[in-house]
């Protein structure tokens, strides 16, 4: 338990950046208008990929030993890739609205 707290103490600045980032994100995407939902969804799912591919090399280089680093990488991979696939599927139904029915 000490050596996590000693790595938040570390990394306050980091923390920081994030929560931050955080609430920043919540409120750009709460503003955005229903007509330009589906090409964010695609751009989302372009950093979504970059984000899985950082956190699997996150957790090739993280030691044995360190467990922080390992469980929160695993949670990006398995986030990221939810969120890929989801607005796969949610774009590709937003799509089938405009092509012609036969």
């Amino acid at each position: 338990m000490e050596h996590i707290f000693s790595f938040l103490h570390q990394h306050i600045d980091l923390i920081y950046i994030v929560i931050l980032s955080v609430f920043l994100g919540v409120e750009v995407i709460s503003r955005v208008p229903s007509v330009l939902h589906t090409p964010l969804m695609s751009g989302a799912n372009a950093i979504h990929g970059v984000v899985i591919i950082g956190a699997i090399i996150v957790m090739g280089k993280a030691e044995a030993n360190n467990y922080l680093a390992l469980i929160i990488g695993f949670l990006a991979v398995i986030l990221g890739t939810i969120n890929v696939v989801g607005g796969f599927v949610v774009t590709d139904r937003m799509l089938e609205m405009f092509r012609k029915k036969r």
